[in-house]
């Protein structure tokens, strides 16, 4: 395996950054999503994550999304992002790391299990749920 490096995004990956998008965008066929514009060249895999609040456990970390280009993953590199964002995590004094993935994504729940993860659709029986467009404007009253 090339030597990998895992680090913070930086102003001049936005490029790179966006390529990834629409990759990940292509492979969940949601390319229609994808709305942001920007150009660039080589990086090979982003996590984007944010933190959030829990009410029982304070402050989280939300993994939104995790990509690597075909072509580099079963590398460890997945994994590596993965564990970078735990760090941070941990680091910022996060009690939870949490993230969401399609039913129809095995290996992604695979992965997850395997480095500790619990699966609470399946252990809690929490389903995600989101207001957007119409729905969140109705709902607003406007």
């Amino acid at each position: 395996m090339a030597s990998v490096r895992i680090r913070e995004a930086k102003e001049g990956d936005c490029g790179d950054i966006l390529r990834l998008i629409r990759e990940l965008a292509e492979y969940e066929k949601l390319s229609d999503q994808v709305k942001i514009t920007e150009e660039g060249p080589f990086v090979v895999g982003y996590g984007l994550y944010y933190y959030i609040y829990s009410t029982w456990k304070g402050r989280n970390v939300y993994l939104e999304d995790i990509y690597v280009m075909p072509e580099y993953r079963g590398q460890g590199i997945g994994t590596k992002i993965i564990k970078k964002v735990a760090e941070v995590a941990l680091d910022k004094g996060c009690s939870q790391f949490r993230l969401a993935v399609l039913n129809w994504n095995k290996k992604a729940m695979d992965l997850y299990k395997a480095l500790g993860a619990q699966d609470l659709t399946e252990a809690e029986g929490w389903h995600s749920f989101r207001f957007e467009g119409e729905a969140m404007r109705e709902l607003a009253g406007r």
